[in-house]
């Protein structure tokens, strides 16, 4: 296999969008005819791409961004799949990458009420919507998971 890590990369995402769950490095490791811990290896290089973000098990995939490997209370719903997200905008890229038709499920972190949006082919719906993120975009990596 000339590129290992693009291969890992694109089996993890074929398995988020397809499945709605995170994979395992065994499903990987299955999916790529590779061993365990040469999938492992990859999830770790990786890491260092800024590519995935593994549990603190080192082997448990947390975020393949957009998709979250935990759930979270933003959600992206396409194809009667609910997919998690990291944060109300990683729905949008959920939504985009699983066919473009879906619906944005989170809540208002101000006033804790539900939110709902249908995104088609050509964009969302018209909405109030605000997207609000209290650290810089330049920062978001310094602590992704709290970001």
């Amino acid at each position: 296999m000339p590129d290992v890590d693009l291969e890992v990369k694109l089996a993890v995402y074929r398995h988020f969008a397809g499945t709605a769950r995170r994979p395992s490095a065994g499903e990987i490791g299955a999916t790529l005819g590779l061993p365990g811990d040469e999938v492992l290896a990859s999830f770790r290089r990786l890491v260092g791409k800024r590519v995935l973000v593994l549990d603190d098990d080192g082997a448990s995939i947390r975020m393949a961004p957009p998709f979250s490997g935990i759930p979270t209370q933003h959600v992206a719903v396409v194809e009667g799949r609910e997919h998690f997200a990291n944060c109300a905008w990683d729905v949008f890229g959920i939504v985009a990458a699983c066919g473009g038709r879906g619906t944005a499920l989170s809540r208002c972190e101000q006033s804790r009420e539900p939110l709902e949006l249908e995104i088609g082919n050509d964009g969302p719906e018209a909405s109030d919507w605000l997207f609000h993120s209290a650290v810089p975009a330049a920062r978001w990596w310094d602590d992704i998971v709290f970001t």
